[in-house]
């Protein structure tokens, strides 16, 4: 249970890293910040576990990294993905 709650605060807080660094505006919500931020930081666990830095609920400083380059990619995506449909 704490893992849980403990992922989706550290997911809050990657999104918001993540949307602070990523320039312009995006069309994200406080759900979509979180929803990317989790995902990134699943994958900066699975990155820094397969590194041999720690376990994929272990809070370290290179799976953290990790994530938030992945959350703001994942970011890039999703404003593409939005953007697309917006326009057509």
């Amino acid at each position: 249970m704490f893992n849980l709650i403990g992922l989706l605060v550290v997911g809050l807080i990657i999104g918001a890293l993540a949307r602070l660094i990523k320039p312009g505006r995006q069309a994200l919500g406080v759900a979509g910040t979180l929803g990317l931020g989790v995902v990134g930081a699943l994958i900066g666990g699975v990155v820094a576990s397969l590194l041999g830095t720690g376990d994929i609920f272990e809070l370290n400083i290179l799976g953290f990294i990790v994530a938030v380059i992945a959350a703001v990619a994942l970011i890039g995506v999703a404003e593409n993905t939005v953007g697309k449909r917006h326009h057509v």
